[in-house]
């Protein structure tokens, strides 16, 4: 390991950022090599990244190691390694940390290295652009977790209805600029989770499930090292803007996080929230849940192993503080510069039960939480005040914690709340045409809408499908844009491509049930809640699984506003998303502090 490091600092040339590659020991007994950033990865000119090369092997030695990159010794590139160490699958790793790519075009990078006799080499490529032309000031992205397109088309239905087959109206995400269709995958695995997808969307990099502003192949892993990659809020802070994120999660879950964070487990929210304070991550607006990571340990409910206060910190850095709708009223928006608002000790409540329903039982003393249109009209009203532009991320989070619950009408309600605050967001950029409204998913779930349910007919007595499926009865006399009653007498039919096991009544619950629970590691329907002429439904997933899981399907983005060109295509990477909004906002490092 002494002799591949020596020979690793005297012989590097390659590229900056963080990751993995590759196939473990566990599963490869040969000889690997991993570069991060990995192949084909597309790099910001001027962003911070970390350059890591592992090679992995079974034993042995690895000497006679060579890096270069366009032919170029690293050393020469970047100086000597800045730190190296034991890999998890017991090689060894060197890494040049906080380093720049400052020339656009192509750069190639090899590594060879003999490893217990047998030579190894490996050669990435990647794209070094420099942003492009500045066309917005503002970008307000926003991330409906989970929203697949048929929870779009389902909360199209509900909130506007149809007559004689045409929608009476159209959702605010609908009627945009540009539409496309983003990929989803991970580095390590097809399907993603929130933390690898959003990273995404914050980095241009992809990594990992579970991981988030680091690359790594082994999210699993905790003996390792993750290479850094720059985020969207440390540019945006280093331009001299204001940045925010929303959400009706725990502030510290994935997606938020990922806007801020390096951390390989999305798990560690206590970390989060500490990175959270850091002032190069900070944002300048943060609303959402999850207090139980913010106050010290002795506070009943809190989950943090220490007496550290974070409220108490973010306040002394001059923060206002709210804990409740009411209080988020009373804040004075054109004076405040930073707000922090935590509504819940851990997820907020879904819309149906904060507004409808209102159980305490559910809210469990959380009884006074501002909808997402609040939140976002608040950020937006702080951020605003700096005239340098803002970034924000606001995200409709439990569209998809609904849906892993198999909770169709509380994951569509949600929906609709969340395209209410896309709304809003569309009502500045319409009084600031120097404003880019951006509305995604980071990933799709296997929900679809097939016909429709008359609830006053027992199971599927009730159900009809292509002729038989008559309009359903939603009605919104209010003018609100929910439906006046979730489960009029006709309501959708909906499915699930996978799922656990479980029973289906074709009926909306008030009080809501898993569709299945853990009984000797092994999940089983749960019948709790649901009609007694219920169908126990099969389940399609490994027996561990007691919920509903996400698809790799592409996802629908559309975009409003300044610089919504840059969207222009009919397929998009999730990685090119960053580079959008980094184009639309000339957000260009080797500009910065000139």
């Amino acid at each position: 390991m002494r002799k591949l490091s020596k020979i690793l600092s005297l012989a590097l040339a390659v590229m900056m950022a963080a990751g993995a590659q590759g196939a473990s020991l566990a599963e490869d007994a040969s000889p690997s090599i991993r570069i991060f950033p990995v192949d084909r990865a597309t790099i910001l000119a001027g962003a911070v990244v970390d350059f890591k090369v592992e090679v992995n092997y079974s034993g042995g030695t690895a000497d006679d190691v060579a890096v270069t990159l366009d032919g170029v010794p690293a050393v020469d590139v970047f100086g000597a390694a800045t730190s190296e160490g034991i890999t998890p699958e017991d090689g060894t790793y060197a890494m040049w940390e906080g380093v720049t790519f400052t020339r656009p075009g192509a750069v190639e990078v090899s590594v060879s290295a003999n490893v217990n006799g047998i030579t190894t080499e490996k050669t990435v490529a990647y794209t070094v652009l420099e942003a492009g032309e500045k066309k917005a000031r503002n970008v307000i992205l926003m991330i409906g977790d989970g929203l697949a397109q048929p929870t779009r088309t389902a909360a199209r239905i509900m909130s506007k209805n149809l007559t004689e087959g045409r929608f009476n109206g159209y959702l605010n995400m609908d009627v945009m600029d540009v539409a496309t269709l983003v990929t989803t995958s991970g580095i390590a695995a097809l399907v993603t989770d929130s933390a690898n997808s959003a990273s995404a969307y914050a980095t241009g990099h992809k990594t990992a499930n579970n991981a988030m502003g680091v690359y790594t192949y082994n999210p699993n892993v905790d003996d390792q090292v993750g290479a850094k990659v720059e985020n969207i809020i440390e540019l945006a802070k280093r331009a001299g803007m204001s940045t925010g994120i929303v959400s009706t999660s725990e502030i510290t879950d994935a997606t938020p996080s990922a806007m801020f964070t390096h951390i390989l487990k999305r798990s560690n929210m206590q970390a989060i929230a500490d990175q959270m304070f850091l002032e190069g991550q900070r944002p300048d607006v943060i609303l959402g849940g999850g207090a139980w990571w913010f106050w010290p340990s002795t506070t009943t409910g809190s989950k943090r192993a220490d007496e550290r206060d974070l409220i108490a910190d973010f306040e002394g850095e001059g923060y206002a503080f709210v804990g409740s709708a009411t209080e988020l009223a009373a804040v004075d928006t054109a004076s405040a510069s930073r707000l922090l608002g935590l509504f819940n000790s851990g997820n907020m409540s879904p819309y149906v039960d904060k507004f409808i329903e209102k159980s305490p039982d559910i809210l469990k003393g959380f009884d006074d939480q501002p909808s997402l249109m609040a939140m976002t009209k608040a950020a937006i009203d702080v951020l605003s005040q700096n005239e340098e532009g803002f970034f924000l991320m606001v995200e409709g989070a439990l569209i998809d914690k609904q849906e892993h619950a198999m909770d169709w009408e509380r994951a569509v309600v949600d929906t609709i709340e969340f395209d209410q605050a896309v709304g809003i967001a569309k009502d500045f950029a319409d009084i600031n045409d120097d404003t880019l409204v951006i509305v995604v998913a980071d990933h799709s779930h296997s929900i679809s809408v097939y016909g429709t349910i008359d609830t006053s007919k027992p199971g599927l007595e009730g159900l009809g499908v292509y002729e038989n499926a008559k309009f359903p009865t939603y009605a919104d006399e209010d003018g609100d844009g929910f439906p006046d009653v979730i489960s009029p007498d006709i309501t959708l039919a909906i499915g699930w491509g996978n799922h656990p096991s479980y029973y289906e009544d074709f009926r909306y619950h008030a009080v809501p049930s898993a569709p299945a629970v853990i009984v000797d590691d092994v999940a089983v329907a749960n019948a709790n809640g649901r009609a007694e002429d219920a169908l126990l439904i099969a389940g399609n997933l490994t027996p561990e699984q007691p919920q509903e899981v996400h698809s790799a399907d592409d996802v629908t983005l559309t975009a409003y506003g300044a610089g919504s060109s840059y969207f222009n295509k009919t397929l998009t990477d999730n990685t090119e998303v960053f580079f959008a909004m980094v184009n639309a906002l000339g957000l260009n490092p080797l500009e910065f502090g000139k």
